[in-house]
């Protein structure tokens, strides 16, 4: 097939490479303009871009795919299939969805129609699901609507991060992908509807704001705020007027202080920081003081010694 891939972060690089191994004709890479990077300001390219680059593939940066003069570009290219993984831009017009002979496919990182949205892979962990997935669907007009073509179910570990479940749903959405690509050039190809809701709510944007902790949550949700979150934006509290990152933590159901306060330490040792919640205890096992590196909390306990009775977070 002749195809135009449209994405721009890490995720979407493993499914562009599979297509290229596969030995499709990538005729186009679609992907955002450079960003500014690090104190000298340094335009940085996509990692997609940079994948591009590698295969000798032409790169297009539009500031708006909808722009005229940009879908112009996509007819004059004509591709078979435009291939779509995490691109940033969304809400394609009827034009583009309709140019290629096999459409517009999208490559999401859940089980649709769970999790429509920006961020579905932190909001599984985020949520406690069990499971996760890709889905392949076929575009239309609205947001993560389109028919299910195909999907594939990654069950989510114990001590998932959203770091982890992002690499894992990378690797299965790219084979998945080349597979969807094979079925639907032999005409193989299913479609499953969508139903109108969606069984979650929306995956809205991850915010370094929603990594405060709010200690008057049970330790089961902080818990599994902290594996979310990480590597970024990352959970974090305050200590003694410092910023204070969560790495790495285990749920303890029973406190050991009948009249301890949410957010105050019971423990402090090279087993863990042990705060108290509305609900159980969370045992911080690795943490980063504001200032300081990331360590295992009892080397940070040699460091930075703790009392117990102190209070985490804004009081």
């Amino acid at each position: 097939m002749k195809v135009v891939f449209m994405g721009t972060p890490d995720f979407a690089v493993g499914t562009l490479e599979e297509i290229v191994k596969a030995g499709h004709e990538v005729a186009a890479v679609v992907t955002q303009p450079d960003k500014p990077k690090g104190r000298g300001k340094t335009l940085m390219p996509t990692p997609v871009k940079e994948a591009a680059l590698k295969y000798a593939i032409p790169v297009y940066q539009p500031l708006k795919v909808r722009a005229e003069e940009f879908v112009k570009v996509l007819e004059g290219i004509a591709p078979d299939i435009i291939v779509v993984a995490a691109f940033g831009q969304i809400n394609f017009q009827k034009e583009i969805l309709e140019l290629p002979k096999y459409g517009c496919i999208n490559v999401h990182a859940s089980l649709l129609p769970a999790y429509r949205g920006a961020a579905p892979i932190q909001w599984a962990v985020i949520n406690g699901d069990k499971e996760s997935g890709v889905t392949i669907m076929q575009m239309d007009e609205g947001l993560d609507t389109g028919d299910m073509i195909d999907k594939v179910v990654v069950p989510i570990e114990k001590e998932e991060t959203g770091g982890s479940l992002f690499d894992k749903l990378s690797i299965a959405g790219a084979k998945l992908c080349v597979k969807v690509m094979a079925d639907l050039e032999a005409g193989v190809a299913g479609r499953i509807p969508q139903p109108e809701e969606s069984t979650t709510p929306y995956a809205k944007m991850i915010s370094k704001q929603m990594g405060k902790i709010d200690w008057n949550r049970p330790a089961k949700e902080i818990e599994q705020l902290v594996r979310g979150l990480n590597p970024w934006p990352s959970a974090y509290t305050s200590m003694n007027g410092k910023n204070l990152k969560i790495w790495s933590a285990e749920v303890l159901e029973k406190s050991e202080a009948d009249e301890a306060q949410t957010g105050q330490i019971l423990r402090a040792d090279k087993n863990g920081l042990l705060v108290q919640t509305k609900e159980g205890c969370l045992n911080i096992k690795e943490l980063q003081l504001e200032g300081k590196k990331r360590m295992d909390t009892a080397s940070f306990l040699r460091g930075y010694p703790v009392d117990t009775g102190l209070t985490l977070g804004d009081k």
